[in-house]
């Protein structure tokens, strides 16, 4: 353990990685049941069970590729906003109508994830991330902390939706509402008095609270309402994974020979998304494990890059959408991961959960939304190393990487308007000798991205 993943180089111990593995893990696991419901709804029609076993696998197999290869705390999956997207625009929109659009949609993250693996052999998104100035990086990851913070409180049902505001204060009388909010007390409680583990124990005894909340009748049980038991159930069933067979390699390539324009579209808008996502979550896991070298670059960047390109080709084959580096890599990060043996025992934990499944989609967004709301205050710190005086280029694009983010609720689109917007002061205050090649092609890309979703 000590050569392979050089624990002692990272100041870190098996016991930490180990823990903070399983941290990372438990703030992912809703993507195990979130992914097999938005791919199997009726719209999509894929078969849930072999989407699940799919997800497990795949995000496995990308997870241990980042543990191996590239010795990084980060923990890959499919992605979200990727598979919604998968689902209801594709499936749902550009395919409406078809038999099995799904297997259109599953072609075009195989070619998507192809496109990524030759961009990732010759070093272009390497280059970008390296490209992108380091105020826009601090932005970037600050943005991301309130964005995963968003997520949490929404997720608990904190912050709701609202028509004439668009988000509003939840109802408090709601056990998910009280008890995300005792379970981030409790947390921060035991961050004071560095207790080991504190993330993981927070999401294991608010789940614990929840269960309680169940058995005595506050917690009500309501599957159509998306309410589901929080103590698992057993059958001599549950143990036994799900066949993949029903989506394995099961692609439609005939339909895109007669309608290549609007497969090409499909796959630039997987391909964007994916790209600025992962590149955004891996700089912000990266600098607040203070992995950035002295002049803000990540090194090995591109065998991070190429574990999502690996895993979106083997998930594709497999019958999933996007694999994509995962934000909540930076929960397992927070409790003190900093090496690939954290990635690695997340990866495990996702082999595991083919045979225990039940336990782990028992654990409600409530639980683990303390978690993610703890991880976003530390993340959103990066705002003190964020220059506001200066080069206004780099300190308007740093400020609405980190305002968009959140408000439009993609990382994606928060550096998008980052980057535009720092090119754009460059060039209209006479610093164009000082944008980097990279970035003009990076913003050239961006504009494509503003067209495609105007027209």
């Amino acid at each position: 353990m000590e050569k392979f993943f050089k624990l002692k180089e990272h100041n870190t111990t098996v016991k930490t990685e180990i823990m903070a593995g399983m941290t990372t893990f438990l703030t992912m696991a809703y993507i195990l049941a979130v992914n097999p419901s938005l791919l199997g709804n009726p719209v999509c029609g894929m078969d849930s069970g072999a989407v699940f076993t799919a997800t497990a696998l795949a995000s496995a197999l990308a997870t241990f590729i980042m543990a191996f290869w590239a010795n990084y705390p980060i923990a890959l999956s499919a992605g979200m906003g990727l598979n919604a997207y998968f689902a209801f625009t594709v499936c749902g929109g550009d395919l409406k109508g078809m038999d099995e659009p799904w297997k259109v949609a599953l072609a075009a993250v195989l070619v998507e994830g192809i496109i990524f693996i030759l961009l990732s052999f010759f070093k272009v998104r390497e280059s970008i991330v390296n490209a992108i100035p380091a105020n826009l990086k601090y932005g970037i990851t600050a943005g991301i902390g309130l964005f995963i913070a968003f997520l949490g409180l929404q997720g608990a049902g904190i912050v709701v939706a609202d028509e004439s505001t668009l988000v509003k204060l939840g109802d408090f009388s709601e056990p998910g509402v009280a008890l995300c909010l005792i379970g981030v007390l409790i947390t921060a409680v035991m961050y004071h008095f560095q207790v080991k583990g504190y993330i993981l124990w927070g999401i294991l005894i608010t789940w614990v609270l929840g269960i309680g909340a169940e058995m005595i009748g506050w917690y009500v049980v309501e599957p159509e309402a998306g309410a589901l038991s929080l103590i698992p159930s057993f059958t001599a069933s549950s143990f036994i994974p799900k066949s993949i067979a029903p989506t394995f390699f099961k692609f439609d390539f005939g339909w895109i020979g007669e309608n290549l324009s609007q497969f090409v579209i499909i796959v630039f808008s997987f391909l964007f998304v994916d790209m600025f996502d992962t590149i955004g979550t891996v700089i912000g896991v990266a600098d607040k494990a203070n992995l950035l070298d002295k002049d803000g670059k990540l090194p090995r960047v591109g065998r991070v890059l190429m574990a999502d390109a690996v895993g979106t080709v083997a998930g594709s084959m497999m019958g999933t959408s996007t694999i994509t580096s995962f934000v909540e890599s930076s929960a397992g990060v927070a409790e003190g991961g900093k090496t690939g043996l954290t990635a690695m025992t997340t990866g495990f934990m996702f082999l595991v959960s083919l045979f225990l499944s039940p336990i782990f989609l028992a654990i409600p967004g409530f639980a683990t939304a303390p978690a993610l709301i703890i991880v976003g205050f530390f993340m959103a710190s990066s705002i003190k190393k964020m220059h506001f005086e200066g080069d206004t280029a780099d300190c308007v694009g740093g400020y609405l990487a980190f305002l968009i983010m959140p408000l439009t609720y993609s990382i994606a689109n928060g550096i998008m308007f980052g980057m535009l917007a720092w090119f754009g002061i460059k060039v209209c205050t006479g610093q164009i000798k000082k944008i980097h090649p990279i970035m003009y092609v990076v913003c050239a890309l961006f504009v494509f991205r503003v067209i495609t979703m105007i027209i």
